[in-house]
């Protein structure tokens, strides 16, 4: 096993773990026409959404599943 390998497998778990928490921490949708409608309704009236922790949140999911996917595919080419 190359020290290559080593620590791209460290930086895929430590990745995995921070996806897991991150998901976590995040508040439930709401589910159900009624929270489709009241939902659709706040979106568009709420400007500041972006500063939200739960936007913050997703915007880090995305950006640690995307290096998570990264990492796999390097692993699977460097393996």
């Amino acid at each position: 096993m190359s020290v290559i390998t080593i620590i791209l497998t460290v930086l895929q778990v430590l990745s995995g773990i921070a996806v897991t928490a991150i998901v976590l921490m995040q508040s439930g949708k709401s589910a159900g026409l009624s929270g489709a409608i009241s939902g659709g309704a706040e979106t568009f009236l709420s400007k500041g959404k972006a500063k939200t922790l739960d936007a913050k949140l997703a915007k880090a999911t995305k950006w640690f599943a995307l290096a998570f996917v990264l990492l796999t595919l390097s692993l699977h080419f460097v393996g």
